[in-house]
């Protein structure tokens, strides 16, 4: 029922893709998404090249299933994303997923090593470029996603409909995905595929500790909130201690490097793994309202997707 240009172009049972999520998404997390029929992303950021290589090796002795490697373009050492390059192709990733700035100085070297090319961006003329200078499938990022999520503030229900309109390649929608019922409507829209990260966080494969995942599902919709938009960088987070002093340090004139023992490093390390959930900014989305329980990756993905057979067959069959 959800065989999209998607499913073909990356070789999967189903149109849903694991976002990559800084220290979460390794070789293990990775591997139960494409296990569960999904596609599992392994996030590089924040892996030295030893252990990048060590998660996509774990990964690979954990599935025989297509999954990828996100290489995010806005790390502070350009030298960490060729490493991270350099990595993918030597242990012969097939698909990497470019996240932020242009990809463009990448694209003809991946391509020349046969490797299928994903770009992740928070606007649709950022997806016109990609398609231009040669990706395979763009994934745009909506208002209600977790993370960085652009300036332009536009829901996936607007975004989806204009980039499908103007581009060729397939269109990926991220963002308030978290069930069957975000499933269909992206699909509705028409995107072939979905991303979802938010809800991988309350998985039993996420390696965050559990009292993080108990605060997860405790989150409410409404307790996301936009940091850095004094910054033009808007990020969407869990509101706690840390993301109300970076707020009040942005009101002062601060720049990004003054809120930097906020976000990321070990700050978050301690919010996902020791359960300080105020020691630091953690990217999440308002789908966490509809977290109640913390199932396996695949009891999600099976969920998500008899959860939207059932929705197709109820409309189908009214």
């Amino acid at each position: 029922m959800f065989k999209t240009r998607l499913t073909e172009l990356l070789g999967v049972k189903y149109p849903i893709i694991g976002g990559a999520m800084a220290y979460l998404s390794g070789g293990r997390l990775a591997a139960a998404v494409s296990n569960a029929g999904g596609f599992g992303l392994i996030s590089a950021v924040t892996f030295s090249r030893e252990e990048l290589q060590s998660e996509i090796r774990l990964c690979r002795s954990l599935t025989k299933k297509p999954f990828g490697v996100n290489i995010a373009l806005i790390h502070r050492d350009p030298r960490k994303i060729e490493q991270d390059m350099n990595v993918v192709i030597e242990e012969g990733v097939r698909v990497i997923e470019t996240a932020a700035l242009s990809p463009e100085q990448f694209v003809a070297r991946l391509k020349k090593k046969g490797v299928t090319v994903l770009h992740k961006c928070a606007a649709v003329r950022h997806a016109q470029t990609a398609e231009r200078i040669g990706v395979d499938a763009v994934t745009l990022v909506g208002y209600d996603a977790a993370g960085h999520t652009g300036l332009d503030d536009l829901p996936l229900s607007i975004m989806i409909p204009l980039a499908v309109d103007s581009l060729k390649i397939p269109v990926i929608a991220a963002g308030g995905v978290g069930d069957g019922r975000g499933f269909v409507a992206a699909l509705a829209l028409g995107a072939s595929g979905v991303q979802m990260g938010t809800r991988l966080m309350a998985s039993k494969e996420c390696p965050a500790c559990d009292k993080f995942k108990n605060w997860l599902i405790q989150t409410e919709a409404t307790d996301t909130i936009h940091i850095e938009r004094s910054m033009n960088r808007a990020y969407r987070v869990r509101r706690n201690e840390a993301t109300q002093k970076v707020l009040e340090m942005e009101k002062q004139g601060c720049n990004v490097f003054d809120i930097l023992p906020y976000i990321g490093g070990e700050a978050l390390q301690k919010v996902i793994f020791e359960g300080d959930v105020n020691a630091g900014v953690v990217a999440c989305g308002p789908v966490a309202g509809l977290i109640n329980d913390v199932p396996s990756v695949k009891q999600i993905i099976d969920r998500m997707v008899k959860q939207g057979q059932n929705i197709v067959k109820r409309l189908h069959d009214s």
